[in-house]
């Protein structure tokens, strides 16, 4: 990507970047570490070539459809997503549509085209839909407090795609010691896309491939200071781990859980849908939304995840953080409403 084409992506999310730069200097000031924002948004753009976004996602996997009442933001990001089409059509009233999941979302209102596709598990939101619902990172209690130097922190760090593992790339460049670790049967889907913007997120950390079975997992968590995770939190309490327990069990650990809306909630959320959740969407000259950047809610997390990690370790830790990608992208859209009040 050529510079002036990397500048006219910024120029398109500018508005929105006073939130997350403000998040990025308090990572600087607790860590010593500059956040490079134009690399951490739009890196992967740039490798793979992407043209900026429309009503398609700059990777072509999320659609943002016109319904009665407004849109409705459709993932179609795995195979498995492809293969509900017709089960969603079905419910939405539309089984034989020529034009598809397009004439049969124009039918129906947008909340109801975003639920019948949350019933088939496919990632689906209404625009600004999460705004005003909850903070981008809520912290709890559970473990007593303990200070220690970023460079004695190690990092177990079962996410995958981009947010979390930005989150830890951030802390490993703090000094943290990083292990990922991949399912087995499951491994990253991030290795299937673009092969230098994978290295870029985990150079310099260690890999561990492993069987997720419960009780497999207890020893590598034992030695950890910090657990980050992305997934819905049933998926590691079926496998024995309690982010409670494992802040309970040592003075001083972190656990950073990344979610599309909330560790209470099972929707899951990649990263152009949650960001039409949260609002971060531009607009077409009639009004009507369009992509921002390219699943800009990603990136925008795993930068808040990491400040609050970082913030976290400075007081000395004992906290349970959960962070909401919906959530992140809506800090950054509320401040763009504040600056720039609609028409």
């Amino acid at each position: 990507m050529e510079n002036h084409v990397l500048r006219d992506w910024m120029d398109s999310v500018e508005p929105f970047l006073d939130p997350l730069a403000d998040v990025a200097r308090s990572f600087t000031d607790l860590t010593g570490v500059p956040v490079d924002l134009p690399t951490a948004l739009f890196l992967r753009a740039q490798l793979a070539g992407l043209e900026r976004p429309g009503r398609t996602s700059a990777n072509g996997s999320c659609h943002l459809l016109q319904a009665t009442d407004g849109w409705a933001a459709v993932n179609l990001a795995r195979p498995d997503d492809l293969a509900a089409v017709p089960a969603l059509l079905a419910l939405l009233g539309s089984p034989d549509e020529p034009e598809g999941l397009r004439a049969a979302v124009r039918g129906c209102k947008a909340a109801e085209a975003v639920e019948g596709a949350r019933l088939l598990g496919i990632a689906a939101a209404v625009p600004g839909s999460a705004q005003g619902v909850r903070p981008a990172v809520h912290a709890e209690r559970f473990g007593e407090r303990c200070t220690r130097a970023m460079t004695e922190i190690r990092i177990v760090d079962f996410s995958a795609l981009w947010a979390g593992p930005l989150c830890a790339r951030l802390l490993g460049l703090a000094g943290a010691r990083v292990l990922k670790v991949e399912s087995a049967t499951r491994p990253d889907g991030a290795r299937f896309g673009t092969p230098a913007f994978y290295r870029w997120l985990h150079d310099g950390h260690d890999n561990l491939v492993v069987d997720f079975a419960p009780g497999a997992l207890d020893e590598i968590v034992a030695e950890a200071d910090v657990v980050i995770e992305a997934s819905r939190p049933r998926a590691l309490r079926r496998l024995g781990l309690r982010a409670e327990e494992f802040l309970a069990a040592r003075p001083g650990r972190v656990w950073v859980g990344i979610t599309g809306y909330g560790r209470e909630n099972d929707r899951i959320a990649f990263g152009d849908d949650a960001s039409v959740a949260g609002g971060l969407t531009g607009y077409d000259p009639n009004g009507d939304p369009v992509f921002l950047g390219d699943a800009l809610a990603d990136p925008v997390t795993g930068v808040f995840a990491a400040q609050a990690a970082a913030r976290s370790l400075a007081e000395g830790g004992g906290e349970l953080l959960c962070v909401s990608m919906a959530a992140c992208a809506a800090t950054l859209a509320d401040a763009r409403t504040r600056v720039q009040p609609p028409c």
